[in-house]
């Protein structure tokens, strides 16, 4: 275990962990510590606490001292000065016809060095706007890109549910964000509606994301078949929330167009009380007999036999080969069979008909074990 302190140099920003050096730092104190760009000032957000050493990063920094009224006064006066810096840098932007947008200016703590931040859409040569700024402030100059997403944080705003946004209040680290979570948690696919003010994804699809992946398990999806105790139905809506399932059954007729038809009551289920069906076999995944050749009940109640198709396609027979032309192979013998005709090498015997001949002339054709 190595005792570690924790510093923010942002009001928002990412917690490092520093050696606190026997220094008796409290949560809210200003320090001034060791980084790789020099002296910096920071607050304390985590007092010495003991951590494995595997979660620190090597080598770990020093707290030099904790900050007195002179580092306090350097630091205020750094901040009010960069409201000059924002105005200058705009003015020389315009100058260079530069498209790229400035969003915020800091000051090292010793003052050797300004660190512009800016987005633009692509990369900008700004090589001209560095020196006229290092001519002005008789410092190092130092422009920094960033992303949508860090503007947001360093602006700060309101999000769609009427408080701060969180990256600008207490998210210290974007986590990636993925449509995938949008989708699992049942919410609309609209941009407008699930991305925040910077145009990406909430930052917030992801803190319930663990949850509804948990109680989404054993939960069919819309439009999925599954088997009821009324029979066979279609899912319509499943609320992963309650654990209820909404479907409506098939009635064993066809429609005009020749799909199956669904019944107009709607039925109300929780996932233990209904079958899912395996995609690949369309089996019952826990095991029923409700797949390929299996026993259900029709809305009276009564038994009935559900016959898959076979998965060969008409026939089933694998011997006339998978794909495409497998297929028009099947096609081909089932309208002989239709037609009364049938070759005699194709049908396995015993089989007596009539068809017609490349003529149009009615033959008879036979076939023998």
């Amino acid at each position: 275990m190595v005792n570690v302190a924790g510093v923010r140099f942002k009001s928002t920003g990412k917690v490092y962990y520093f050696d606190p050096c026997d220094l008796d730092v409290q949560p809210g104190q200003g320090v001034i510590v060791e980084t790789a760009r020099g002296m910096e000032f920071g607050t304390v957000t985590m007092g010495i606490t003991p951590i494995k050493e595997e979660d620190v990063t090597r080598p770990l920094k020093k707290i030099v001292r904790i900050a007195g009224e002179k580092d306090i006064a350097r630091h205020e006066e750094n901040e009010k000065k960069k409201s000059r810096a924002m105005k200058t840098c705009q003015e020389k932007i315009q100058k260079h016809h530069l498209e790229m947008k400035l969003i915020d200016v800091e000051y090292t703590f010793d003052n050797n060095k300004i660190i512009f931040y800016f987005t633009a859409d692509g990369r900008v040569d700004f090589r001209e706007l560095v020196k006229d700024l290092a001519g002005v402030f008789k410092m190092r100059i130092e422009l920094r890109q960033i992303g949508v997403r860090d503007e947001a944080k360093m602006l700060g705003g309101v999000g769609s549910c009427g408080r701060g946004l969180c990256c600008a209040t207490w998210l210290s680290d974007f986590q990636p964000v993925s449509i995938k979570m949008a989708k699992v948690q049942n919410l609309s696919l609209n941009p407008a509606k699930i991305s925040g003010v910077c145009g990406r994804l909430m930052c917030c699809l992801k803190y319930e994301n663990d949850v509804y992946s948990e109680l989404r398990k054993g939960m069919p999806d819309v439009n999925e078949r599954i088997e009821t105790p009324e029979g066979l139905g279609k899912v319509i809506e499943s609320d992963v929330l309650t654990g209820k399932i909404r479907v409506r059954i098939y009635t064993g007729e066809k429609d005009d167009t020749g799909a199956d038809k669904l019944s107009a009551d709607v039925y109300t289920y929780k996932k233990d009380e209904i079958e899912r069906f395996d995609k690949k076999d369309r089996k019952p995944q826990n095991g029923g007999n409700s797949g390929a050749h299996g026993k259900g009940h029709d809305r009276s109640g009564k038994h009935h036999q559900e016959h898959a198709a076979p998965r060969n396609g008409a026939g089933g027979d694998k011997s006339l080969g998978n794909g495409k032309a497998g297929n028009r192979r099947r096609r081909r013998r089932k309208n002989r069979r239709n037609d009364g005709g049938m070759n005699p090498q194709e049908s396995g015997g015993g089989v007596r008909g009539t068809g017609n001949d490349r003529d149009g002339n009615e033959r008879e054709t036979s076939a023998e074990n």
